[in-house]
């Protein structure tokens, strides 16, 4: 019951009233059902003041007549027949209430778990967010959001049957105490013998979530790389090992579905067997009055289905409980790794940044050795090096996607740790190595979505990208659906709508990872021209292994053996002193 203590604790007003409306919803039909006895004693037509009619009519038959008889109402057949249709419409709008907020709430939980889920990933450190799989991401986000909640849903329908067995148990308690009691622990029992299935489920749905993590992950991977496994014609790889996991969340599912067949399958007729015992010790053996004996039976009928049906629930919320507990499992080591905010000073890119006697590795391997460099504002800086030498580090350094084991990378002087990180990130334009582009229009890769941009504010960084020309002459334009990743652009193509992705919002420090690796010598020199147009209005950081952009840079290192060496520098024709103000648009 962990689970939906969990949750009674996360949502206590919605717990509350919805507990609050199965109560009375039971009580109104404990009441309704009080009128069955002095019922059926008008309509088998009992003498008057005989054992029998005193056997039924006294204690809880006596309580309805005399409550009729209070507000002035005869105990006729009429009167009665209409206390218990009136506690049945009662119960049914309780009922609903219950259930409504129930849904509600369940709506509630899976939106809260994917948001708590979504801001943990979102907010962890970088090196974190590296070592995750997508794919079980995206599981987690999806899949265990929803069987998770789906949790919540069958404890919740667990509560409001036990509840409701409870109204039953109650009343069955007033017209016989003991038989109540004799069918109540036979009942018990029954529980705990079927309770293997209820276990054996519960291992099943914890197979299932891993199996499920560990298939979306997989695919997640084969799909991206589906291009190659088909060009080699070696798809069949892909398909083996997405087949074995699928085979083994199959035989998941069938344990699943097999435990909770048996558990109905023999739920159900052992409950009626009790049924019928009670039946005929009553009318045999203890020779009960037979008003007494229908209301029991009728009580101890309904009181045995709700109870298996609690049972039913609760097994099925066992299912999916482990999904709700990997979930809770990801949040917090996602939180546990939060990326600290940095501190609170604006970040301003007048003078330079610079990283002085940086040193930086993976585990306690070295990449960068005591680098020490100055890249001016308004100028083009190009990183140059081997693959695997540290340029991309070295962005994530200036970035703050990664913080250095000794040294400092200073921003205008002021350390990056006590500027607001956020702040400075949203002055930065980034076009990484691989370009992603989103399956939509290219308004909608240039805007990434952000409604604060207009079609004219597109139009600006589509031309300053220099992609402009190819977009206008497009039948549909800026609403040209690009494709799965882009997939009808040509590379030069899709790599300025990159650009022109991380020019729209101005910035005023633009890094290009690679950008230009993966084009032809003329499209790289196209782009590059394009490049040079910028130089000046803002500054530009360029990782790359390629001559074209150490032609137009400015200055130029070299990273090697974990070091850096500056290998050129020239005089720009840029007028600094009357270069525009960085505190602003500066390509506005």
């Amino acid at each position: 019951m962990q689970l939906i203590i969990k949750f009674a604790r996360s949502y206590p007003r919605q717990s509350l009233m919805m507990l609050f409306a199965l109560v009375m919803a039971g009580i109104v039909e404990g009441v309704g059902l009080t009128a069955l006895l002095p019922l059926l004693q008008k309509a088998i037509d009992l003498p008057t003041g005989s054992a029998a009619e005193q056997a039924v009519g006294s204690g809880v038959g006596n309580l309805i007549t005399t409550a009729l008889s209070y507000v002035g109402i005869p105990a006729t057949v009429g009167s009665l027949l209409m206390v218990i249709m009136a506690g049945a419409i009662l119960r049914s709008g309780l009922l609903l209430l219950a259930d409504r907020k129930a849904g509600y709430t369940v709506a509630h939980v899976a939106t809260d778990l994917r948001l708590a889920l979504l801001r943990a990933l979102l907010s962890t450190r970088w090196g974190y967010f590296l070592n995750q799989q997508v794919g079980s991401m995206a599981n987690a986000a999806g899949t265990e959001v929803m069987r998770a909640s789906s949790a919540y849903l069958q404890g919740s329908t667990a509560l409001a049957f036990a509840i409701q067995a409870a109204a039953y148990f109650t009343v069955a308690m007033v017209v016989s105490w003991k038989i109540t009691l004799i069918f109540m622990s036979a009942a018990v029992l029954v529980l705990i013998f079927l309770s293997r299935m209820v276990s054996r489920a519960k291992r099943a749905g914890r197979k299932q979530t891993r199996l499920l993590q560990s298939l979306l992950a997989r695919l997640s991977d084969s799909l991206q790389s589906l291009k190659a496994f088909k060009a080699m014609g070696r798809e069949n790889l892909a398909q083996e090992l997405l087949s074995t996991n699928t085979l083994k969340l199959n035989k998941a599912l069938r344990k699943q579905v097999f435990s909770k067949a048996v558990l109905r399958g023999i739920q159900e007729p052992l409950m009626t067997l009790l049924v019928i015992i009670g039946l005929y010790l009553m009318l045999v053996n203890l020779r009960m009055d037979l008003p007494k004996v229908m209301v029991l039976i009728f009580l101890m009928a309904r009181m045995l289905t709700q109870v298996g049906k609690v049972q039913r629930k609760y097994q099925e919320m066992s299912i999916c409980e482990s999904a709700y507990w990997s979930l809770q499992d990801k949040i917090v080591k996602a939180q546990q790794h939060n990326e600290p905010a940095g501190g609170n000073i604006k970040a301003t890119l007048q003078s330079c940044i610079s990283l002085d006697h940086v040193d930086f590795g993976y585990d306690e391997h070295l990449v960068l050795k005591n680098i020490s460099i100055e890249i001016p504002s308004r100028t083009f800086t190009s990183i140059v090096g081997p693959s695997g030498a540290g340029k991309t580090t070295l962005v994530d350094l200036v970035t703050g996607l990664f913080e250095p084991v000794q040294g400092q990378v200073l921003i205008d002087g002021v350390p990056l740790p006590e500027l607001d990180l956020r702040k400075w990130r949203q002055m930065i334009g980034y076009v990484p190595q691989d370009t992603i582009l989103l399956h939509d229009s290219i308004f909608a890769n240039v805007t990434l979505g952000e409604t604060s941009f207009s079609k004219e504010d597109a139009e600006y960084a589509l031309k300053a990208a220099g992609a402009w020309d190819f977009i206008s002459a497009m039948p549909e334009g800026v609403q040209t659906i690009v494709g799965e990743r882009g997939a009808k652009l040509s590379g030069g193509q899709r790599q300025r709508i990159a650009i022109a992705r991380a020019l729209v919002h101005r910035p005023q420090l633009l890094i290009l990872d690679e950008a230009t690796s993966a084009l032809d010598p003329e499209t790289e020199a196209e782009i590059c021209q394009t490049l040079k147009k910028l130089r000046g209005q803002l500054t530009i950081l360029a990782i790359s292994h390629q001559s074209a952009l150490v032609e137009v840079a400015d200055r130029v290192y070299q990273i090697a053996a974990g070091n850096i060496t500056q290998i050129s520098s020239r005089t720009t024709d840029v007028d600094t002193e009357n270069a525009p103000s960085t505190d602003h648009n500066v390509l506005g």
